[in-house]
């Protein structure tokens, strides 16, 4: 591993992006599945109160030293997106609406007590993770991407409840094939969460915090045991209106009808809102609303999980208890998934304006 102790092996490691390709690492990218991956590093930024944001650090290594007393370790104070990036079918690179990433990290940031950044700040680590790492942005054609984690979360050492006094945001990479095995549209059998809620009303469900996720995993291995790898959480409160799946939002093509539940407690999908517009496209009736379950589930055509992993997973069964509802073929889903795509690939418009190139 390189020393970075010095700002001379930094400004090297920034000349070295302009020897990379998009590609070069030459992986079996349809075989990488949804999984970290041996990068050349990271990019760190370092926060201090009454200081401030660093500037983006590139970090030639896979591993964060902090305090065995670390705030995130104890209270669990952390946040994180999403992203993807894409190489075009012109060869320019582009990450896809981190705009809406920004703004939820934000909001994320004042609800956990963590010092914001500004826009500016994000899309230069975002940038300067993906410039490094450029050989493993898998090339245009392949139908993969690079999947981008921004994390941040607060590192001052304390045995006291108080928010973090340091803190540190982190950009991470990986390529990326699909978040299921068989990639692409294969549908999958779903089941509903009886004996866990995944957010409290007034919770922070509707924040991307680490604990979140922690929360879910008992309920999702335990319907994973049974044979179904997604879960249906229902509301916290009177246990029959649709929430969302363990990791992902939910959709229902009812007719011509693209339909989402309205909640507090839910996380607001960036791929969620994307594919909304994309249905209003494609000339789909959008409706975000309370979602009464079992009054609703057999007039359900299509079921979907929605969200930057796995962008559109089909869900072809949904199972409570001893009753099982199947659903039709995913025609209108791989409809608006394949519109996204395109998108994502360059290969139609962008008349909503969700990507930005980063020049590499």
């Amino acid at each position: 591993l390189l020393d970075l102790s010095t700002k001379e092996t930094c400004l090297n490691l920034g000349a070295m992006s302009t020897k990379r390709k998009v590609g070069d690492a030459n992986l079996d990218w349809p075989s990488l599945g949804f999984a970290p991956q041996a990068v050349h590093g990271y990019v760190r930024c370092t926060w201090k109160e009454g200081h401030g944001w660093s500037s983006p650090q590139f970090v030639a290594e896979a591993e964060v030293k902090i305090s065995c007393w670390a705030n995130v370790l104890h209270y669990g104070q952390a946040i994180f997106e999403g992203q993807k990036v894409f190489q075009g079918k012109d060869g320019k690179v582009r990450v896809f609406n981190d705009q809406a990433n920004f703004e939820r990290l934000r909001d994320g940031c004042n609800r956990m007590m963590l010092p914001e950044l500004s826009l500016e700040l994000f899309r230069e680590a975002l940038d300067m993770a993906v410039k490094e790492n450029l050989d493993f942005l898998p090339p245009y054609g392949s139908g993969c991407s690079m999947y981008i984690r921004p994390l941040l979360f607060g590192d001052s050492a304390q045995i006291s409840l108080h928010p973090a006094t340091q803190a540190q945001f982190l950009v991470m990479v990986a390529p990326v094939s699909g978040y299921f095995q068989g990639s692409g549209l294969t549908s999958v059998p779903g089941i509903v969460v009886e004996h866990y809620d995944r957010a409290a009303p007034r919770g922070i469900g509707n924040v991307k915090a680490a604990g979140n996720y922690a929360a879910d995993m008992k309920a999702a291995g335990d319907g994973k045991k049974k044979g179904f790898p997604i879960g249906l959480y229902l509301d916290p409160v009177d246990r029959k209106y649709v929430e969302e799946w363990n990791s992902s939002n939910f959709v229902a093509i009812i007719g011509n009808k693209y339909v989402t539940p309205e909640s507090s407690s839910i996380l607001p999908s960036i791929t969620n809102k994307c594919l909304i517009m994309v249905a209003k496209d494609l000339g789909l009736e959008v409706e975000r609303r309370p979602i009464d379950l079992l009054k609703e589930v057999e007039t359900f055509d299509e079921v979907g999980a929605v969200g930057t992993a796995v962008i559109v997973t089909p869900v072809k069964s949904l199972t409570k208890g001893d009753k099982t509802w199947q659903f039709k073929a995913p025609d209108t889903l791989q409809r608006l998934y394949d519109k996204l795509r395109r998108v994502q690939n360059g290969e139609e418009d962008d008349t909503h304006g969700f990507l930005r190139e980063i020049v590499v």
